[in-house]
C-alpha cells in the first residue's frame, strides 16, 4: 500500500473486483471459486502483498493449520532437532509451528496453552514432560514427544531410554571400565536411564555403579555438581556416564578444575547427541535419542489424531544408538 499500511482483506477485494467474502473463500481454497476469479484475487494478494491474519481466519471459522509446540527449556538443544522432525512432518499438509516455552511463561503467570487455545491451534505437541498445570481440553488432540509421563487421551513418542541408559554401560564395560558413575536429575527421562545403566553394570560381573542424582533440572552447573559429590565418595570411579550432554558438560568441566584428563584418567558419556557433542572441541561420546524420528513421528500422530480424535492412545519407543568420540577409551 502506498500508505504504508498493510493490505487488508478488504484492499484485496477492492483489487480484484470482488466481494470480500469471495476473498475468504481463495483463501480456504474453496472450490467454489471460479478459475477466472481466484486468479484476479491471488494477483490482488500478490500485488499488495497480503498476509492474512492466523487468528482472523480462525475467527472466521476456517482451519488454522496451526500446531503448538510446548517446550520444557528453550537453552536445551535436544529441542532442535526434534523440531526439525516434526517441521518435516507437518510441513506438507500446511501446518505452522508455534514454539511456547514453559517456564518463560510460568515467570507470566500464564500457561502457554492458553496461548495456543486464543489462537485455536489445531493440536498440541508436548516436547517434554506434561504436567497438571498446563490443564489442556479433553476435545484437543495432543502428543507427547520424548516425555516419558503420559497423560490421558495423548499419544507418546519417545526414546527408548532405558535400553539407551544400557548401551552405555556396555560401551564403558567394554572398554573396560568396572567402576562407573552415574549422574542424573530429577526427571523421568534420566530416571529411565539410570535403570538401564545400573541393571547392565550390576549384571557384569566385578562391576559396580555408583549414582548421584540432584533434584531439579539437568543442568550444567548439576553436572559439574553432580560429578564433584561422586568423585569425593568415589575417587576410584574411572568412567561416568551424564543424563543428558548438558549434564555431561558440566561433568567435563569439574574434571578439568580437578586437574584429571578425559579420557586417560576419566571416561565420560552422555545422552541425546546434541550439536555441541558433535563438535570437535568437544567431541563427547553419547547416546543419539534420535529426536528428528521423535518429533517427525509426533507430528505424524498428531495428523492422525486431528484426522479421527477417537484414535486410542498409543505409545512409540525409538530405538537409541551410541556415537563414540573422544571422550570414552579404554580404562
Amino acid at each position: 500500500m502506498g500508505d504504508g499500511k498493510p493490505a487488508t482483506i478488504y484492499d484485496v477485494a477492492a483489487r480484484a473486483g470482488v466481494s470480500k467474502s469471495l476473498v475468504s473463500l481463495v483463501l480456504q481454497r474453496s472450490p467454489r471459486v471460479s478459475d477466472q476469479r481466484r486468479a484476479a484475487v491471488l494477483t490482488a494478494i500478490q500485488e499488495l502483498d497480503y498476509r492474512p491474519s492466523t487468528a482472523a481466519v480462525s475467527l472466521a471459522g476456517t482451519r488454522s493449520r496451526t500446531i503448538g509446540v510446548v517446550l520444557d527449556d528453550f537453552r536445551n538443544q535436544w529441542f532442535v532437532d526434534l523440531l526439525t522432525g516434526l517441521r518435516e512432518a507437518l510441513q506438507d499438509q500446511g501446518h505452522r509451528l508455534v514454539v511456547a516455552d514453559r517456564f518463560l511463561n510460568t515467570g507470566l503467570d500464564a500457561s502457554p496453552v492458553e496461548g495456543f487455545l486464543s489462537m485455536r491451534v489445531e493440536g498440541i505437541v508436548i516436547a517434554g514432560e506434561p504436567t497438571t498445570d498446563l490443564a489442556i481440553p479433553a476435545s484437543m488432540p495432543v502428543v507427547v514427544a520424548g516425555g516419558r509421563v503420559s497423560i490421558p487421551r495423548a499419544d507418546t513418542v519417545a526414546n527408548d531410554d532405558r535400553a539407551g541408559g544400557g548401551m552405555a554401560a556396555e560401551h564403558l564395560l567394554a572398554l573396560g571400565h568396572t567402576r562407573l558413575g552415574f549422574l542424573g536429575a530429577g526427571s523421568a527421562a534420566s530416571e529411565e536411564r539410570r535403570v538401564g545403566f545400573a541393571a547392565t553394570v550390576t549384571a557384569s560381573a566385578g562391576a559396580s555403579v555408583a549414582v548421584v542424582v540432584l533434584p531439579g533440572e539437568p543442568t550444567e552447573e548439576a553436572g559439574s555438581r553432580a560429578l564433584g559429590t561422586l568423585l569425593d565418595a568415589h575417587p576410584d570411579v574411572t568412567a561416568v556416564f551424564a543424563a543428558n550432554d548438558v549434564m555431561a558438560l558440566g561433568a567435563l568441566s569439574e574434571l578439568a578444575e580437578r586437574g584429571l584428563r578425559v579420557p586417560e584418567d576419566v571416561s565420560v558419556i552422555g545422552y541425546d547427541d546434541t550439536p555441541v557433542a558433535a563438535t570437535r572441541y568437544v567431541a563427547l561420546t553419547s547416546i543419539d535419542d534420535r529426536s528428528v524420528e521423535i518429533g517427525r513421528g509426533a507430528g505424524e500422530r498428531l495428523l492422525a489424531r486431528i484426522a479421527d480424535p477417537g484414535l486410542a492412545a498409543t505409545e512409540s519407543l525409538v530405538e537409541p544408538r551410541l556415537v563414540a568420540r573422544r571422550t570414552t577409551a579404554p580404562r
